[in-house]
């Protein structure tokens, strides 16, 4: 009698015990396994391994398992519990995510100025979702072409674009097009676009090489690829379990000191694979910082005049 009540003792402990561990979905809007996934898929193993017991992350995939610009809604609704996606795929529900490729500053400043809470309150009241982590913000834009303009003018040039270069392409005369990243190789090769904006990274995992002939310089903005949380999953963890997820977020966020030997090593394979900067001088290209910068805050402030200028004013440009 003893044996038993001992073995439905330990029975019922190891059913509590095991009651405990959360199982959160995930979704990430870049493909499995290329430049702005990879570090998402580290930030899961992480999680995986450090919170044995408190929270596990199932990886349901990217854009084959859910359309990039639906991942920032399903997060929202709760379609999905954690995901990592771009602020640029969920503009329509909240038009201050179009400025965060407008603060460079690194996470661990953006943490004690005040920035990144601004932020998550924002991603709170208008994305139903915890801001936990952002990645790359020491990676810049450029605008490739495959059409050599004379000078710092799109006029007559297709650029296919998200919210990110949708502005400053079409301040510069340019006629911008949206398409899913996935349609891009097609787009290129049947002459639909003649470029397209893209950070300096990750166009070799998507083979884009073979259809680009020309970087505009200079860089522009910075990229910001999110992670966040659905905010009715993060409110009901435990403690110890947003600390697991918590203590992740900031390790997911120091390898960004990885980026600039990346960066670097980047632009000297783009070199090779035949893709030739473009540079008007620096005259021009600090014109074309301004006005990027400049078009990129207006935009973001007529959609949203408060909130948007706050955030300015927290980006200090």
């Amino acid at each position: 009698m003893k044996r038993l009540l001992l073995a439905a003792l330990l029975a019922l402990t190891a059913n509590v015990a095991g009651a405990q561990e959360v199982t959160l979905r995930a979704v990430t809007s870049f493909a499995e396994k290329t430049q702005f996934s990879k570090n998402f898929e580290r930030f899961i193993d992480r999680v995986n391994e450090t919170g044995k017991g408190q929270v596990k992350i199932n990886y349901i995939g990217g854009p084959r398992a859910m359309p990039p610009f639906e991942v920032g809604n399903a997060v929202r609704t709760k379609v999905v519990d954690i995901a990592n996606v771009t602020g640029a795929f969920y503009t329509n529900l909240m038009p201050e995510a179009d400025g965060l490729k407008l603060i460079g500053k690194p996470m661990g400043e953006q943490r004690k100025n005040g920035t990144w809470a601004y932020i998550n309150e924002l991603h709170n009241q208008k994305l139903n979702s915890q801001f936990l982590a952002r990645q790359f913000h020491n990676v810049p834009f450029h605008i490739y072409l495959n059409k050599k303009p004379e000078k710092m003018d799109f006029t007559g040039l297709k650029i296919r674009v998200t919210p990110v270069y949708k502005d400053i392409v079409e301040a510069l005369g340019g006629t911008a097009i949206t398409t899913p990243p996935g349609e891009v190789y097609t787009a290129l090769e049947r002459g639909v676009v003649d470029g397209y904006g893209w950070p300096v990274t990750g166009i070799f995992d998507l083979g884009w090489e073979k259809v680009t002939k020309f970087r505009l310089e200079p860089a522009f903005y910075a990229v910001e690829v999110n992670v966040l949380v659905n905010l009715d999953v993060w409110k009901g963890l435990t403690e110890a379990q947003r600390k697991v997820l918590n203590d992740a977020a900031l390790w997911l966020e120091a390898l960004d000191v990885e980026n600039d030997a990346q960066v670097k090593s980047e632009r000297d394979r783009q070199t090779k694979a035949g893709i030739q900067p473009i540079d008007f001088g620096p005259a021009e290209s600090k014109k074309f910082v301004d006005k990027a910068n400049e078009v990129g805050w207006q935009s973001v402030i007529k959609r949203a005049p408060e909130s948007g200028a706050k955030l300015r004013s927290l980006a200090g440009n």
